[in-house]
């Protein structure tokens, strides 16, 4: 059964919750994971793809739009549409970073939720949380202090 994890920032801003998306980006994908990075549109992706390659000079995270060329070649995908491709080995962890839980999430072994003190953000996800937990799925908070983008 797929686990459910939500990442809760003191922040309001964007900025803040696309660059935890990226430092925990890091993480999963370090830990050896394919990881689906779920946008809410294709301006969210196209911004992600960019941060990613910048997001702190040590770092790198091999990453390709879903659909490109590369993307069957590197641990992380980043789309906003449909379900990613089939890759082989399929992704195991999704970070969704819509408002809405994607239809298909339960192909995954982890899902992450990023929350931030934005009002869409918080309405858009305690109906999340109140879906996952309905239908069964083990929700785990993780309450973030004094995270800086």
């Amino acid at each position: 059964m797929t686990k459910v994890d939500f990442y809760i920032l003191p922040d309001t801003t964007l900025e803040a919750r696309l660059a935890f998306a990226c430092r925990l980006t890091e993480t999963i994908a370090r830990k050896g994971y394919r990881l689906y990075l779920h946008a809410e549109d294709e301006q969210m992706a196209r911004e992600l793809d960019e941060r990613l390659w910048d997001f702190r000079p040590d770092a790198y995270v091999p990453h390709a739009l879903e659909g490109s060329d590369e993307a069957s070649r590197v641990p992380v995908t980043i789309g906003w549409q449909e379900a990613p491709a089939s890759i082989d080995p399929p992704p195991q962890a999704m970070l969704n970073l819509s408002p809405d839980i994607p239809e298909w999430f339960s192909r995954f072994e982890r899902v992450a939720e990023i929350i931030n003190q934005h009002q869409d953000v918080l309405t858009a996800k305690r109906e999340c949380w109140k879906i996952y937990k309905q239908r069964g799925y083990p929700v785990t908070p993780h309450q973030l202090k004094g995270q800086r983008a």
